[in-house]
């Protein structure tokens, strides 16, 4: 796995703050495993970020009489700044870092850094709520990881599945063209990356790993929680407004399918809205019935409404109409949301009607009327996603006959 310009492989950063307890054992237990374990050429690179204790001294005493380990300071605190300063600097194939504690198993490196030496993937990363994973923690980290993960996919619609685990690679040349737009400079720094990442069309690798809870965190979990969803919300606004240029990194790096997927006839996409509006309709009259007694008619059936086109248009853009990756996404949900609103129209005006009519109508008749406005939303709902949300032009289809034209003269 070493490069064959002989240069160097790998580099790994260990950032630090004020960890004069473990960073002497942690940085000798690793460059051990290394030196027997690690078949390519490596360095290790302590980042200290303006540490006030005695890690500066411990840090430059490793760095003289280790082989392969360096010594950086910053007079800043923030894990970002030290990894986007390390990294930036670097001169290895391969970046990496680790957390000083050094929770996670480091059986798992080589495989982290595999396939990103063989040119496999893009960006690598452990994660600890797999299949596979074995971890131990205490259940209130447990679960403030686990849903922090859960929205990060339903909000951002990621499939990594654990941003948090101080345990990730990136090859040097992908950090370099990813690092200008990452603004985080402490802990959502790992999140922004991986989104970014991955809307750019970038390989993201995971490893099952086995990670062990550091009892002595200093991390404000509260604090930590609330930046996060800041981020996430900063992100997606600039997602939104295009100020993070996904589609050029995407042209530059992105890996593209080997065949477009096809998108379904009409016949086909008349069959699938269909299947998606069945189910949709169900979910909404079983929320209708939840909802309705605690909120009233009008406020369950906005909620209802709400939840159900969510996953609707979600559902719509991959099964319906065979559109998947990160381009237009943020575009095309904000359309399906003026869709949503005037779905939400029309079955509030059926209620208005009914009331206007009988003010006593039973939660039933409700439910009736508004089953067959939905139905009739249902509709509308298709013919704009067809035509506007979600519509292809002829432009974009030949210029995918282009791209797939040369695969399909190379395969014959």
């Amino acid at each position: 796995m070493t490069p064959s310009y002989g240069g160097l492989a790998l580099e790994i950063v260990v950032p630090v703050f004020n960890e004069e307890a473990v960073l002497e054992h942690s940085i000798i237990r690793l460059a051990e495993y290394l030196t027997l374990e690690m078949p390519s050429t490596w360095k290790i690179t302590i980042a200290d970020n303006a540490s006030t204790d005695k890690t500066p001294v411990i840090a430059a005493r490793l760095s003289e009489h280790l082989p392969n380990v360096e010594y950086r300071r910053l007079e800043v605190k923030g894990r970002g700044y030290a990894l986007r300063d390390a990294w930036g600097a670097s001169e290895a194939k391969v970046v990496a870092y680790l957390d000083v504690d050094l929770s996670t198993d480091l059986a798992a490196l080589p495989p982290l850094v595999a396939p990103l030496l063989s040119g496999h993937s893009d960006i690598s990363i452990g994660t600890r709520l797999g299949q596979g994973s074995r971890v131990s923690r205490g259940p209130k980290r447990e679960f403030i990881s686990r849903s922090y993960n859960f929205l990060l996919r339903r909000t951002m619609q990621v499939r990594f599945s654990d941003a948090q685990c101080g345990f990730k690679a990136i090859r040097t040349d992908v950090a370099r063209r990813l690092l200008p737009h990452v603004e985080d400079k402490g802990w959502f720094f790992d999140t922004e990356l991986l989104i970014i990442a991955e809307r750019s069309g970038l390989r993201i690798h995971e490893i099952p790993v086995d990670w062990v809870d550091d009892p002595d965190s200093r991390v404000d979990i509260k604090q930590t929680a609330l930046d996060d969803i800041r981020g996430v919300v900063r992100v997606a606004c600039s997602l939104v407004k295009g100020s993070i240029p996904v589609q050029a990194i995407y042209a530059e790096l992105g890996r593209r399918p080997i065949v477009p997927p096809g998108r379904p006839s009409f016949f086909g996409q008349v069959i699938r809205f269909g299947l998606v509006g069945t189910v949709s309709t169900l979910a909404f009259a079983l929320l209708y019935l939840v909802l309705q007694g605690p909120f009233g008619a009008q406020q369950a059936n906005f909620l209802a409404l709400l939840l159900t086109a969510v996953g609707n248009t979600a559902a719509n853009r991959r099964f319906t109409f065979g559109i998947s990756g990160p381009e237009k996404l943020f575009t095309q949900q904000f359309q399906g949301l003026i869709v949503f609103v005037l779905a939400w129209a029309i079955t509030s005006s059926s209620l208005l009607v009914l009331h206007s009519v009988n003010q006593d109508a039973a939660p039933s008749m409700e439910l009736l009327i508004l089953t067959a406005a939905n139905i009739f939303a249902t509709l509308m709902r298709f013919a704009l996603l067809r035509i506007w949300v979600f519509r292809v032009r002829l432009s974009d289809e030949r210029s995918a006959a282009v791209e797939l034209l040369p695969m399909r003269e190379s395969a014959r």
